[in-house]
């Protein structure tokens, strides 16, 4: 690990925590990405426009970070169709555990909610098996 992907981590981390209390404290609402999304299908609401913006500023990001002179790299080994199911089954998942990862890890943990620090254990230790499985029985 390198100076500078500690400082980089830590950079991203901070940034995270000031928009998600930013987030809290101007609209009440949690920065939970899931959340965020499955507000912005119909029916529309007045609360559809701050949702809009916050998407589209992640969207921005990753260009906007390129903008600045930075690289990117981007290596996808699975196919738009893998992906594509993969993503739906990343959405069933968070409805069916009332949240993702930045809505349990980020802002569930902050304010000490039993049920995301025991779904965000769920999450880690899960991720843990599956690369276990990956890189060393498969």
């Amino acid at each position: 690990m390198n100076y500078l992907t500690i400082l980089s981590a830590l950079a991203g981390g901070a940034m995270i925590g000031m928009a998600a209390a930013l987030l809290l404290f101007t609209h009440k609402h949690t920065a939970g990405i899931s959340g965020i999304a499955a507000g912005m299908l119909p029916p529309w609401s007045e609360s559809s426009v701050w949702r809009g913006w916050f998407l589209a500023g992640l969207l921005a990001s990753g260009p906007l970070y390129r903008l600045s002179g930075a690289d990117i790299a981007l290596d996808l080994a699975a196919s738009p169709g893998l992906l594509a199911i993969a993503g739906l089954l990343v959405g069933y998942g968070t409805r069916l555990g009332g949240g993702c990862t930045s809505g349990h890890g980020v802002c569930g943990i902050a304010r000490l909610s039993v049920r995301s620090i025991v779904a965000t254990l769920t999450f880690m230790l899960t991720a843990g098996i599956t690369v276990f499985i990956v890189r060393h029985l498969l």
